[in-house]
């Protein structure tokens, strides 16, 4: 599966922005799929996850009320909207499919990782 990120750019404090992440060479519908994000000189960390069906969403604390992870499995995408930025939401996100149909916290239970759009948030 090669999953393909897009929708970064930059943006104002309080803006919003919409990253969709495609799959290719197999299907999403039977993984769970998370979003990450990398900001410069800190760890990855997971944002958003979503189960397979899309019944169950998981948020980070910071995100919560601002974000939202969607899916479409009859179209093999994954979207993150993104409300009311931050300049702390600055980071490349990483769109990811898990091995399982239930989303994990862990990074190591991703298999799959797109390669990354960069979000800047201008103050």
């Amino acid at each position: 599966v090669q999953l393909q990120a897009s929708g970064g750019g930059l943006v104002q404090a309080g803006g919003s922005l919409r990253l969709s992440c495609a799959a290719s060479g197999g299907t999403l519908s039977s993984r769970a799929m998370g979003w990450f994000r990398q900001a410069p000189g800190k760890e990855r960390e997971i944002v958003a996850a979503i189960t397979w069906t899309g019944g169950t969403t998981y948020y980070t604390d910071s995100v919560k009320g601002r974000f939202t992870i969607s899916r479409d499995n009859a179209k093999n995408t994954v979207t993150l909207h993104m409300n009311s930025l931050k300049p702390e939401d600055t980071a490349v996100y990483y769109c990811a499919a898990s091995g399982g149909r239930y989303y994990s916290l862990a990074l190591e239970s991703y298999d799959y990782w797109g390669q990354g759009t960069l979000v800047t948030v201008s103050s």
